[in-house]
């Protein structure tokens, strides 16, 4: 017999500890990844304050919505600012900041600058597993 949703036996993973949701902001270039991120986390509980476009909204974003934000997903291919540099500046503004980069496969090098610059996790595109998508993003909000 497979268990629905509904009889859970722990509260959903977007849900913090003390109660109430992770706050998380989605910066990607693709409507349609922003939008598939955002059906996921909204599944299980988390709160996706808001979006953007680009590096450089993705950051403005961060700055404004600082300290209320727990996570930010950060596509890497973006027009005007890309993912690593706007990873940098988020880091730059706050140490503590939680950031997943959202790649294709084939980015190897990429993902491994991302890793060593402060990125808490990858999620690889496309979004075809759910599950292992709230795994990267409850494992960052873990570290």
């Amino acid at each position: 017999m497979v268990k629905n949703d509904m009889s859970r036996d722990k509260p959903p993973a977007g849900i913090k500890p003390e109660g109430g949701p992770y706050r998380v902001l989605v910066v990607d270039d693709s409507t349609f990844i922003a939008k598939q991120l955002g059906q996921i986390l909204s599944s299980e509980g988390f709160e996706v304050i808001d979006s953007a476009v680009d590096g450089a909204q993705g950051l403005e974003k961060y700055k404004a919505l600082y300290p209320d934000i727990d996570l930010v997903t950060m596509d890497i291919v973006m027009p005007v600012m890309d993912g690593i540099s706007a990873l940098e500046k988020i880091l730059e503004f706050d140490k503590e900041a939680r950031v997943i980069m959202v790649s294709s496969l084939g980015k190897d090098d990429v993902m491994k600058k991302a890793g060593l610059i402060g990125a808490k996790g990858f999620i690889v595109k496309p979004l075809e597993d759910r599950k292992k998508v709230l795994e990267q993003v409850v494992s960052a909000l873990k570290k």
